[in-house]
């Protein structure tokens, strides 16, 4: 008993140590702090301090965070796992993101002292603000989720919008979705036009597509002669599906025009080569040009009478030469077959070869 007392003496030195060695200045200043933070306003029942503030804004932080992190989960599980669908782990990526927005957010408010309980009138301030200035951001947004939910359009589709626009979706947004063009243009298109809009999906289904290239040839040409250098051209382009069979190349005559017979080349397409129509039928057309030659088939063009009241004098000189690339180099089928190969490495996760510097193709 006696020596009890001085152990309890001695561990209240303890514990009071530290608190006489704190200078006086470090106390100061964190009652400052505290007194800083404490400081803040009173309206309607509700007490908003900056310390209040400023956990709000901590805690939606942490929240961003995470949604960041599930993010990067998601986007790992889909490279490693090559058969999961990827628009699927997109929506549920999309859903995840919204939904920790949303509770980030409800919880910053309590955090900084406004409960759901004061939000009644904030809640009819925005019903009457979605019916005026919010309307279309509202519309928007729940047409962003009809994308979502209904997958009729889904990332990485190659889409034709009624306005002429076409290329391949890359991220369907709160507002908007970003479609990239055959030329790497980003193109921000309202969520709310694909689902009002007429919307042509060349990809909603993985399966071949048929193509029509027109062209045409002068009057007394041989048809079959058109048909079977056609029928070259096709074999020649390397994104025909099949030479033979129900879908096969076909030369339709369609029509007699001022000056010419006009025909039609009817191919089928691979799945890959439809997200690229543009280049495609460039393809197509150098095909069938050189196909046209080696027969020595005209191609006519318009002609008109001319009236020629005096000659000027001739200029002499020297020919330009030809500009670009060697001949019978087939530039469209080159462009697609690099964007081809680059689509399939984004799809692979190849983030080397999607940031290679290549430049986009023309379309």
């Amino acid at each position: 008993m006696t020596r009890a007392a001085p152990d309890i003496i001695g561990s209240t030195v303890w514990f009071a140590a530290p608190a006489a060695m704190v200078p006086d200045t470090v106390r100061h200043g964190i009652g400052q702090i505290g007194k800083w933070l404490s400081l803040g306003v009173h309206f309607g029942g509700v007490d908003v301090t900056v310390g209040s503030v400023l956990g709000a804004l901590l805690l939606f932080a942490a929240f961003l965070v995470v949604a960041r992190v599930v993010k990067g989960l998601l986007h790992g599980y889909v490279e490693r796992h090559e058969h999961i669908n990827r628009s699927s782990v997109y929506t549920v990526e999309r859903l995840l993101h919204y939904l920790l927005m949303v509770v980030g957010a409800l919880w910053a408010l309590s955090i900084a002292g406004i409960p759901m309980a004061k939000m009644t009138v904030f809640a009819g301030a925005l019903g009457v603000g979605l019916g005026f200035g919010l309307q279309a951001i509202f519309n928007n947004f729940v047409s962003g989720l009809i994308l979502l939910f209904e997958r009729s359009l889904k990332v990485g589709d190659f889409v034709e919008l009624s306005s002429g626009l076409h290329g391949h979706v890359r991220d369907i947004n709160i507002r908007a979705t970003r479609v990239s063009t055959n030329d790497n243009i980003d193109i921000l298109v309202p969520n709310s036009e694909f689902v009002n809009g007429r919307v042509v999906n060349w990809t909603l289904r993985e399966v071949s597509r048929r193509i029509k290239v027109p062209f045409g040839v002068a009057y007394g040409t041989d048809k079959e002669l058109v048909k079977k250098a056609a029928l070259e051209a096709a074999a020649e382009v390397p994104f025909t599906l099949s030479m033979e069979g129900p879908r096969a190349p076909q030369v339709w005559l369609v029509g007699f025009g001022d000056s010419s017979l006009d025909f039609q080349l009817v191919v089928w397409l691979d799945a890959d080569a439809t997200r690229h129509p543009g280049s495609v039928t460039a393809a197509y057309n150098w095909a069938l040009h050189t196909a046209l030659e080696k027969y020595e088939i005209e191609v006519p063009f318009p002609q008109r009478d001319l009236h020629v009241r005096s000659w000027a004098t001739p200029v002499t000189g020297p020919r330009p030469g030809p500009v670009g690339g060697g001949a019978g180099e087939n530039d469209a089928v080159r462009d697609v077959v690099r964007d081809i190969a680059e689509t399939r490495a984004d799809q692979a996760g190849d983030s080397s070869a999607r940031d290679s510097g290549a430049p986009p193709a023309a379309s």
